[in-house]
């Protein structure tokens, strides 16, 4: 026993000896929750004599449970082996195998793959007719399939189009896509859960069986279960559970994929006389940088009550830099990173994704190489793509990969089976696929959409050399309804900014370097080519991600940008208080990335689809007593601590009255919660009428909190 306790704190070693029966784990950032699931399955197998084939261990990453693999098999050998440790899929994959046929499935049965879906997404849209891209379908199966909702539900609480379709069209979609599926012996990943939690409520003898193979049950990150994982987590657990889930609800990040926080929040509700254990005592972050954590994650309302407790004393202060723009932040970014060195210890973490392209391109600058992690490089995503290819056309008309690609982008009714005919005549008389475009009239029965194409890019291509690069792509984006199109996608949003983004670059490019289009489209090849990850990202280069992909990692020096609010908190999260407070806890979790040193920024301007805006700093900035954080200047001047009010800089009418939070009665509609507040208005939760936007000047509002 005493080399299984003697490495743990007295909370860890509670939690390894909790033998039969229920028991949440909350599991703060740092606090060693991985060695502690670790020990005391160790523990199950030497002490109580539990055999290995009884325990299951579940976690959300192939990687997460080959690294529990690992440690089970330094720890207790050979038994390792007989251990369940898989992810949800990949269990349900295993109990499938062994039991589809009573659910209809076939032996061999083929699991699709994303590329598999939009492959047969895209047939079904053919044969329906439909002018559509597969993207926002294949959300509209996740949403369906990861609340475990019926057709009937969906369509209930769906809007009236998706996809740029009606609703009942896209409905027909999902039928025939599930249909397909099943006629050709396959499922997607969604169909893994649902399809094991109906063979075990048709056939309990079944689920007896494997509930015999599962008798002591982990769940790691059990914050981030969605409605189906939550069922198949009950449904094996069973009358009796011994069933130990371990995770936070202050780490809860993913809403957007239907992960219920509640399912934590309400675990000794489902699971009565469960044991609590609260793992507080932090190895990873300074005492510095857990004041500022502590001090931002109690102002929320849904979570378990936990304090994270520092291991290691003191600390360098938590740094602020207030930039005069974006631009000026990330210059901040990697002249910091330059002069701290050691670069494969330093990660910059954003909320979305456009937000590299600063980055990545001072740094280059800089000459400190990047990796990008869960992105590909800014030139290389799709819609900043898709509008260099119009820019490449109207260049090269002889550019037949990029004309293939803009062809039918946005939808303008020209099918493949369209460009094929074409392509062919161009083979067959040795002509462009350009020229080929323009023969239309001879080679197809139905050739106005391609002669409509052909007159936008004669268009283009004039343009092309009369105009600079952003007044070229501000044109693209007008003339073909390319924005519109991408507001009907499931990360519309964050494309979106990205076209903004790749506008902004293209504007900057003009004021520092200047030239034509054809310049511009050199400068991209040349910065595309620098940030790819594998050729300019050796062991040591400085890691760039969004915060979604960094929960889970630790750096010793992390730099935290954009802190504005629209950006952290997004603008999508300001009509809800729930949406709100995970911004909140994404902002935490960043906070909590960081070992040693942590440096804080935000831009007084920036630029938002086109225009110029001066930006108020993130209310979670604002809720960080003063004295935690040390403002530098912008070139790591000395710093000096943040007194009270000091995060306001430039004049705003009314912004400082509210700021998210308080409790206020309106003349007409009585008593409500601020859930958000920018350029003077706010928005207020009134029970049972829902939330209002209101003038503060006229409103009348009178505050309830003091």
């Amino acid at each position: 026993m005493s080399d299984l306790l003697s490495s743990l704190n007295p909370s860890q070693r509670e939690a390894v000896l909790h033998f039969e029966g229920p028991a949440l784990v909350v599991a703060g950032a740092g606090s060693g929750k991985t060695r502690t699931v670790v020990h005391r399955i160790a523990y199950l197998l030497r002490e109580r004599r539990v055999y290995p084939t009884e325990i299951l261990a579940v976690t959300f990453t192939n990687k997460a449970a080959g690294e529990m693999k690992e440690r089970l098999e330094r720890m207790v050998g050979r038994a390792a082996k007989d251990l369940w440790v898989s992810t949800f899929h990949a269990a349900a994959v295993r109990i499938l195998r062994a039991y589809g046929e009573y659910v209809g499935l076939k032996p061999g049965f083929v699991i699709y793959d994303d590329d598999d879906q939009n492959t047969l997404l895209k047939e079904i849209l053919k044969e329906l007719g439909l002018e559509a891209k597969p993207g926002p379908f294949r959300a509209m199966i996740d949403r369906i399939k990861n609340r475990g909702q019926s057709v009937a539900a969906y369509a209930r609480e769906a809007p009236d189009f998706i996809g740029g379709i009606p609703k009942e069209a896209a409905l027909e979609v999902f039928q025939r896509y599930q249909r397909n599926l099943r006629l050709q012996g396959g499922v997607d990943f969604n169909d893994l859960l649902l399809l094991a939690i109906e063979l075990f409520e048709a056939h309990p003898a079944i689920l007896a069986k494997v509930q015999q193979r599962a008798r002591f049950i982990h769940v790691d990150e059990y914050q981030d279960t969605n409605p189906v994982q939550y069922r198949l987590t009950r449904l094996l657990a069973g009358e009796r559970p011994n069933l130990m889930v371990v995770g936070d609800p202050d780490q809860s990040i993913y809403g957007f994929r239907s992960a219920d926080i509640h399912n934590i929040l309400d675990f000794t509700k489902d699971y009565p006389g469960a044991k609590v254990i609260r793992l507080e005592e932090n190895y990873r972050s300074s005492s510095a940088i857990l004041q500022v954590a502590n001090a931002v994650i109690e102002k929320n309302a849904l979570r378990l009550e936990k304090v994270l407790r520092p291991t290691k004393p003191g600390g360098e202060p938590v740094r602020l830099y207030r930039a005069p723009n974006a631009r000026e932040e990330a210059a901040f970014v990697a002249r910091e990173i330059q002069r701290l060195g050691r670069y494969q210890e330093i990660a910059v973490l954003y909320r979305t994704n456009a937000q590299s392209r600063l980055l990545e391109e001072h740094l280059r600058r800089a000459q400190v190489p990047v990796r990008l992690v869960g992105a590909v490089g800014f030139f290389e995503r799709r819609e900043v793509k898709d509008l260099l290819a119009y820019a490449r056309v109207a260049v090269n008309p002889a550019d037949t990969l990029n004309l293939r690609r803009i062809v039918n982008t946005p939808p303008r009714g020209i099918g493949p089976a369209t460009v094929a005919r074409l392509v062919a005549y161009a083979q067959q008389t040795g002509c462009t696929l350009y020229q080929a475009f323009r023969a239309a009239e001879q080679v197809l029965n139905r050739p106005q959409p391609v002669q409509a194409l052909v007159e936008l890019l004669e268009a283009l291509m004039e343009a092309a050399f009369e105009t600079g690069p952003r007044d070229f792509f501000q044109r693209v984006l007008e003339e073909t309804g390319f924005r519109e199109a991408l507001r009907q996608e499931p990360d519309g949003e964050e494309r979106l900014q990205n076209v903004e983004e790749l506008l902004r670059a293209a504007r900057d490019w003009e004021e520092e370097e200047g030239g034509s289009l054809s310049d511009f489209l050199d400068a991209v090849a040349l910065t595309a080519k620098a940030e790819e990850p594998q050729s300019a990202a050796p062991a040591e280069a400085v890691t760039l991600m969004t915060l979604h992909n960094a929960k889970g990692l630790e750096f010793p020096t992390v730099f935290l940008v954009g802190l504005e609010e629209n950006l952290l908190p997004h603008r999508n999260s300001l009509g809800r208080l729930e949406d709100l407070e995970e911004e909140r806890r994404l902002f935490y979790v960043g906070l909590t990335r960081a070992q040693d040193r942590l440096y804080l920024s935000y831009a007084e301007e920036r630029e938002t689809y086109g225009k110029r805006e001066y930006t108020r700093p993130s209310r979670f900035l604002e809720e960080i007593p003063p004295g935690l954080l040390k403002e530098v200047g912008a070139f790591g001047d000395a710093p000096v601590p943040v007194p009270a009010g000091r995060l306001e800089t430039k004049p705003r009418t009314h912004l400082a009255e509210f700021k998210g939070g308080e409790r206020v009665r309106h003349p007409k509609f009585g008593s409500g919660t601020v859930v958000a507040a920018m350029g003077g208005e706010v928005t207020v939760m009134f029970p049972g009428l829902g939330l209002k936007k209101l003038a503060v000047k006229f409103a009348g509002l009178e505050r309830l909190d003091g």
